[in-house]
């Protein structure tokens, strides 16, 4: 994404954008709370950066999610098929609302609840698996396969496919430029698998999600054939990628500074807030899932006209001065409410207590198993997904 800000500054380059959102967005956040930008894809967006306008246009219903709304000629995004296009991020009311509504009860809190346990033994698992060798890539090690364990179990899917599983995964969410063929392989792959996996719940239902869904599509109709495998495999997307990044973030966060870490673990009962201010802080997702206006809409003082994309600055509104004091600055005990890491109003992250349960559970095992965690590199020498929709690290080395 190249940015052109309304006093004519130079194109933000967009490896500034991976390497130091915070320092970009604070920039154009301070010249204005909208500006006109052109996408990865050369198409032209309108960029919101001020936390009480992402807040209030986050529940806006005047911005749709659904692709349908842009203009002609306008957005496209990432071409998926129907069986795996029909999920909640390109739902508006009444689909939205209906298909939510019929899983969320597999997300409350008692369901989550629940899987408090399982998390902490895969958990401990992992962390025995590093134990011996004294140092380990966190995230290939343990970010990584945790959450793909929680939501493969939470699913159904046998232990065997879980391996092709991550690498489809890994492929449409960080596309290599260089073998673009990888995410069309990847696109066969899931569509293939999850054609398998809902016949095989279809004839051997079991106590999992995958079960339950293929249940309320066969029994009560409704759910279309496209809206059940869409909705596992956003499940699959939104379960796997935010989760990785959510528990590699943090933990560098608190590595880096040894105050903050230090007082997580005098006291631990800090950890459910401190899951929080992470989110806050250097969440995994910088941009919010991208809206469509469905009329001319008012914004900060501009107008932002019908058909336009836009795109919310998650990063931007977290690091604003006019809502959260000493915005850049770390702080565990901080008064966090209101971020928007999980989003805000009807489209509010429907994994929202699953994803807190399985960070802080992973937070707090790794800090419980080696209390001489240690960065293993300079900050310097780490690296980023080259994204700017996700922000996430390509390794974390550590000893311990």
């Amino acid at each position: 994404m190249s940015l052109a800000t309304p006093a004519g500054s130079p194109a933000v380059d967009p490896a500034e954008l991976v390497k130091d959102p915070y320092t970009v967005y604070a920039r154009l956040r301070e010249q204005g709370p909208v500006h006109a930008v052109t996408g990865t894809d050369g198409l032209p967006a309108w960029l919101i950066t001020r936390y009480e306008d992402v807040r209030h246009a986050l529940a806006d219903p005047r911005l749709s999610l659904d692709k349908r709304n842009a203009a002609p000629g306008g957005y496209r995004g990432m071409a998926l098929p129907p069986a795996l296009d029909a999920n909640l991020l390109n739902m508006d009311p009444p689909d939205h609302t209906r298909i939510r509504r019929l899983v969320s009860r597999a997300f409350g809190p008692h369901q989550v609840t629940r899987l408090h346990e399982p998390i902490r033994r895969t958990a401990d698992r992992l962390l025995d698996a590093m134990a011996p060798h004294g140092r380990a890539d966190l995230i290939s090690a343990y970010a990584a396969p945790l959450p793909i364990t929680v939501i493969c179990d939470l699913l159904g899917v046998q232990e065997e496919a879980r391996g092709d599983f991550r690498s489809w995964t890994e492929a449409l969410v960080s596309p290599d430029p260089e073998h673009p063929e990888r995410a069309g392989d990847a696109v066969r792959g899931l569509l293939g698998f999850f054609a398998r996996l809902i016949a095989d719940k279809r004839a051997r239902p079991a106590d999992d999600l995958m079960s339950a869904l293929v249940d309320l599509r066969d029994e009560e109709d409704r759910l279309s054939e496209d809206e059940l495998t869409s909705l596992a495999f956003l499940l699959l997307i939104a379960g796997y990628e935010n989760t990785v990044h959510l528990i590699g973030n943090a933990t560098l966060a608190l590595l880096e500074r040894p105050d903050q870490l230090a007082a997580v673990r005098a006291d631990p009962g800090l950890l459910d807030n401190a899951v929080e201010e992470l989110a806050r802080f250097d969440g995994p997702a910088p941009l919010a899932i991208r809206r469509f206006a469905t009329e001319d809409v008012p914004v900060g003082g501009v107008t932002v006209p019908a058909g336009s994309t836009v795109l919310l600055s998650l990063a931007a509104a977290h690091r604003d001065p006019r809502r959260f004091t000493d915005p850049d600055t770390l702080d565990v005990t901080r008064d966090v409410t209101g971020h928007l890491a999980l989003g805000h109003g009807i489209h509010y992250c429907l994994g929202a207590p699953l994803a807190r349960a399985e960070t802080r559970i992973a937070l707090s095992a790794l800090l419980e198993r080696f209390p001489d965690l240690a960065m293993a590199v300079e900050p310097s020498e780490l690296a980023r997904r080259p994204s700017m929709r996700s922000r996430g690290l390509l390794a974390l080395p550590v000893r311990y």
